[in-house]
């Protein structure tokens, strides 16, 4: 058995040896530390409001507080990139889009700032376009009480999204973010460098009475705060217009992506059916509202978004990339299915998003764990429960502490997640001394142990580092060993360990009924459970062919689910799967949801 353990490390000094074929959300870049709660004393690290431009064949990720932005040749290796000028105080839901040679980016504002350019964007080179917008035309202060007019719109613009037309050669600005506000379009006009032409038109904002999904707070459940509307995003496939956006709220696990579709980017648009169409509410990673949908060098739609976090403060958060696309009814969807598993890179147009799914299963959920040290309220269970808000901390932040994972049994592992979490780091910017370095060793018998991932002279900070092994691995025990970070506490959230069971694929979910409530906002799903699984996946949609909404549950939760999320006077279908570490099962056929 050990000697099935001899094979080539996985190393880092800056980056893997090899470049990677597969990711894992969130997605594994150095999370910058946020400046913003330091006179509160706290600590975080935090991704948000992601946009991905492709920019001649290469691309380059803007977020909310970054220090600059990241460039990646392949979607899986990211480097940031310091620039040459910024905005002191950082950018927040930055527009950003690539026309031709030139990088147009707009920080989130509430009074006029200048758009900045990138021609030469993997140099860090960042310079003036439009040294200073105008006020937006009709823009005033929300007032007390005081209520949205048509006649006005917020200073601005917030969570701000260019959009250039390439059949009429127009640019648009389209922005909302407010819990009073709609939604808003502007006209843009390049002959003044993206100047203001005429006056914002209001489009359309949220009804939660009649859409579920856009009710505020953990699982839709919150009625005392009015749901916001933010990060619009437009995407134009085949002659039609896809306005996008993020609702109800970032701070909870059913942040999602509508859509309301067109056919003039000036509207009118009318509400998609199927929304929500980018939604993640349960897993590991949870959330996925507020981000862009971009198509990659060869051709494949993706959707970014903005999964939660929330333990040092509401707004803690990271980034997830999930495959999207168009059905051949003009339907958009994007598959979070397994969406923080490990999956395939992008090497060539795929014809289904299913493709990209690796299948290598979770084998560490729940599993027993021992670490060298724990604080009390910390222990090491914390770290196999696929929650990141809840961790485990060393009694010191010194080399040598480690946390083993028992997988139970033998299993073959194909890939490691070192989640990291912040418990009084202490920490307010990001530096060069701010680094992620361990090592991963995994063995047979918990006795003999080969290194199978050596990170100790990695030269980023990766507090979601994704490590897939350079070949399998049979083991039964997996060790995190560490080296160093740079905050004050080493805090682990979760070690995901992923690979293969040698036993068949579990059986299909017997029993599966959908019953509507009188609010035909929610629905109930039941089934029955599956010995030894690991959990199910809820699926549903509009059809028994468009099942593209997935919702995930771990086999200890009860095998019921309120779905909270349909939209009223629409009609639903849901089916069910479970799995384990040796595979899926087969999905159950279709049931209506009455």
């Amino acid at each position: 058995m050990a000697a099935l353990l001899t094979l080539t490390t996985v190393t880092s000094s800056g980056a893997q040896t090899e470049r990677p074929r597969t990711y894992a959300n969130p997605i594994d870049i150095d999370y910058r530390y946020n400046f913003e709660q330091q006179n509160e004393g706290i600590s975080y690290r935090s991704g948000a409001d992601p946009v991905i431009v492709v920019h001649r064949g290469e691309y380059y990720l803007f977020e909310t507080i970054g220090d600059g932005y990241w460039h990646s040749r392949d979607l899986g290796t990211w480097r940031h990139v310091t620039p040459s000028r910024w905005p002191l105080t950082d950018i927040v839901a930055p527009a950003a889009l690539s026309v031709r040679d030139t990088i147009y980016l707009l920080p989130s504002t509430t009074r006029p700032l200048p758009i900045l350019m990138l021609t030469r964007p993997a140099t860090g080179r960042v310079e003036f376009y439009n040294r200073l917008l105008p006020w937006l035309p009709m823009a005033r202060q929300q007032e007390p009480g005081v209520f949205a007019k048509p006649d006005s719109v917020q200073p601005g613009p917030w969570d701000p999204q260019f959009f250039h037309d390439p059949a009429s050669d127009r640019w648009f600005l389209y922005w909302n973010s407010s819990n009073v506000y709609p939604l808003h379009v502007i006209e843009l006009d390049k002959t003044r460098r993206l100047s203001y032409k005429g006056t914002p038109r209001w489009l359309f904002g949220l009804e939660p009475e009649k859409h579920g999904w856009e009710r505020f707070g953990q699982d839709h459940k919150d009625t005392t705060i009015r749901p916001f509307m933010e990060g619009a995003w437009m995407t134009k496939h085949r002659g039609r217009y896809y306005l996008q956006y993020g609702a109800p709220g970032t701070e909870y696990n059913v942040y999602a992506t509508g859509v309301y579709v067109g056919d003039d980017p000036l509207g009118p648009f009318t509400y998609a059916p199927y929304n929500p169409v980018a939604y993640k509410p349960g897993g590991f990673v949870q959330g996925a509202g507020h981000g862009n949908t971009f198509q990659d060098v060869n051709g494949n739609w993706w959707s970014t978004g903005t999964p939660w976090i929330g333990v040092n403060w509401n707004f803690e958060r990271r980034i997830g990339m999930h495959p999207a696309g168009f059905d051949e009814d003009g339907q958009m969807y994007v598959d979070t299915r397994f969406g923080d598993f490990p999956h395939w890179l992008p090497t060539k147009a795929w014809r289904s998003s299913d493709e990209l799914f690796t299948g290598w299963m979770l084998l560490s959920y729940r599993k027993a764990t021992t670490a060298s040290s724990a604080r009390d309220s910390f222990p090491a269970s914390n770290a196999a429960d696929d929650n990141p808000r809840t961790f485990w901390v060393a009694r010191q932040n010194r080399p040598g502490e480690w946390l083993t994972v028992d997988l139970g049994r033998a299993y073959e592992v194909k890939a490691v997640q070192v989640n990291y979490a912040d418990y009084k780091s202490g920490l307010y910017g990001t530096d060069s001394t701010v680094v992620t370095r361990f090592r991963l060793r995994a063995s047979a018998d918990g006795l003999q142990w080969r290194t199978v991932a050596d990170l100790s002279r990695e030269r980023r900070d990766r507090p979601n580092a994704y490590i897939e092994l350079s070949a399998p691995v049979r083991a039964r025990f997996v060790r995190y060993e560490h080296v160093h970070v740079g905050a004050a506490n080493l805090a682990v959230s979760d070690i995901r360990v992923f690979g293969n069971g040698a036993g068949a694929r579990p059986a299909t979910p017997a029993g599966l009924t959908a019953r509507r409530d009188r609010d035909e906002r929610n629905a109930l799903v039941t089934w029955n459970p599956v010995a030894g699984m690991v959990g199910y996946n809820v699926r549903w949609g509009v059809s028994p062919s468009k099942l593209y909404n997935t919702y995930q549950r771990f086999a200890d939760q009860r095998t019921r689910l309120e779905l909270r999320a349909l939209t009223v006077g629409q009609a639903y279908w849901v089916a069910i799967e479970g799995f384990d570490e040796n595979g899926v099962s087969t999905l159950s056929a279709a049931v209506p949801i009455r």
